[in-house]
């Protein structure tokens, strides 16, 4: 699999057929995915990584155990974002993110992603923070964010929902997240799943996957 063909698959209006496929292949082992618990409150299926090119599975479910945040679920990617929704709905909520050294509400952390976990560094930047226009998109829908651009994703009344997430670096940019003003440098190990864990997660968006869009269902 490649990142070409996932883009191809997402433009081509056959992503339910070709995730149905996906996650039937990693629900019975042997795919080589391997799942992370992301400390943003989804389980990631990360499926190709190509240089600045990466495309993986969020799955959003009340049936794992989620990440605890350090920081908040306020952050911007070094990339740029093509979800497309499988079932369930996101909100993509944009944010309004001032600089300011009177009275901020928030400290800009940078995330440094290495192989044993993500280092959160504090920067010298201080911000008012307030949430700004908020998008929902539902199953079928595809949305598009621009790397720097402040935001969260929301599940709707902590429902069920999975997309399908492409990203696309850009050089020169971080992943950077907004946090309490007085937290310090530290380090957040990210928990990977085991095979196991990993076969439940795809075996659950698959079948979600299915019930959702199958008419009756």
């Amino acid at each position: 699999m490649r990142y070409g063909d996932v883009f191809d698959v997402l433009a081509g209006g056959s992503a339910r057929e070709w995730a149905l496929g996906v996650l039937g292949e990693i629900a019975e082992g042997g795919s080589g995915v391997r799942g992370v618990r992301h400390p943003l409150g989804f389980l990631c299926l990360p499926l190709v990584r190509e240089g600045e090119l990466g495309a993986c599975v969020h799955v959003w479910t009340a049936a794992a155990r989620r990440a605890r945040s350090t920081t908040s679920q306020v952050h911007c990617h070094s990339w740029d974002l093509t979800s497309y929704v499988l079932y369930g709905q996101v909100r993509n909520v944009h944010a309004v993110v001032t600089d300011t050294t009177r009275s901020p509400t928030h400290r800009v952390f940078e995330v440094v992603s290495t192989s044993s976990g993500d280092v959160i560094r504090p920067t010298p930047r201080t911000v008012a923070y307030a949430p700004g226009r908020a998008e929902l998109f539902g199953a079928g829908d595809t949305y598009t964010l621009v790397a720097g651009a402040f935001h969260s994703s929301v599940i709707p009344e902590d429902g069920e929902a999975a997309t399908v997430a492409l990203g696309r670096g850009r050089p020169g940019l971080n992943d950077l997240s907004l946090g309490p003003l007085a937290t310090p440098l530290h380090h957040v190990s990210r928990e990977r799943l085991d095979d196991a864990e990993t076969a439940r997660a795809a075996e659950l968006a698959r079948r979600s996957l299915w019930t959702s869009n199958t008419p009756g269902g």
